[in-house]
């Protein structure tokens, strides 16, 4: 266990929407943590933790797993359709009652947002909602590939398997998104239209659209409403475009 991790958790007590019951939950610290400098695609990151291992509760005792974020927005058909569909059909819950701090493994974490986005997808939630959770998932898959190419005995099997399922999880996310932005209104994902449209721009960027990344990118350097940060980080996009154009 890294321990300096560790220091950054702490335990939550959660109630649960489905079942009434309340429970403990793993999550980061607020404040505590040091950002650092955010993937391209606006992947937090910071010293010593992924938080978006921690970004995610699960009940010990009905099994209702979903994003901190969407965790208790549920209607009561919502409610119905995850207890009759999900929860009432399971026989043990995912996770057992947690007593201790403890840090998440990669694969433990993956495996309940993967559960998250069944039930979202269950619940009949927003195309932004299904969306996101696959780009967490991606995410996590990305620490979890780093964190296989770090390890002296590189396990090449293990890598390309999640570098094609990352690559499964990113397209869907992007797909979902660019879905959102047509049927969805402002904020999406708790971003407003332009953090969102540097986050397509990125993602078509990383799926090697570069004509469509472009056009996101001439819009946020337009923008009489995007802040200098965005219209930073889209400049530097756009020379990453025209180099990879010129290629």
């Amino acid at each position: 266990m890294d321990n300096k991790e560790k220091e950054l958790l702490l335990l939550k007590t959660v109630s649960c929407p489905i079942c009434d019951k309340t429970f403990r939950s793993i999550q980061v610290k607020s404040g505590r943590a040091r950002r650092k400098e955010p993937d391209l695609d606006l992947r937090p990151r910071f010293d010593h933790i992924d938080t978006n291992k921690y970004d995610i509760a699960s009940c010990p005792n009905c099994g209702y797993t979903a994003m901190h974020r969407y965790f208790t927005s549920l209607s009561s058909l919502q409610m119905k359709l995850v207890k009759e569909g999900f929860c009432n059909k399971l026989k043990n819950p995912p996770t057992q009652e947690i007593t201790e701090l403890k840090c998440y493994t990669y694969d433990e974490v993956i495996g309940l947002f993967k559960i998250a986005l069944y039930i979202t997808e269950l619940k009949k939630g927003k195309a932004s909602e299904k969306a996101y959770e696959c780009l967490k998932i991606a995410w996590l898959l990305r620490g979890k590939i780093e964190e296989l190419e770090e390890d002296k005995e590189k396990n090449q099997d293990a890598i390309s398997n999640a570098q094609k399922e990352y690559l499964n999880y990113y397209t869907q996310a992007f797909d979902g998104l660019v879905n959102a932005m047509a049927s969805e209104r402002y904020p999406i994902c708790g971003m407003d239209q332009n953090t969102m449209d540097l986050l397509i721009a990125a993602m078509a960027f990383h799926l090697e659209k570069y004509e469509y990344s472009a056009r996101f990118v001439s819009g946020l350097l337009i923008s009489k409403t995007a802040s200098s940060n965005i219209k930073k980080r889209a400049y530097e996009l756009k020379e990453m475009i025209v180099e990879k154009i010129k290629k």
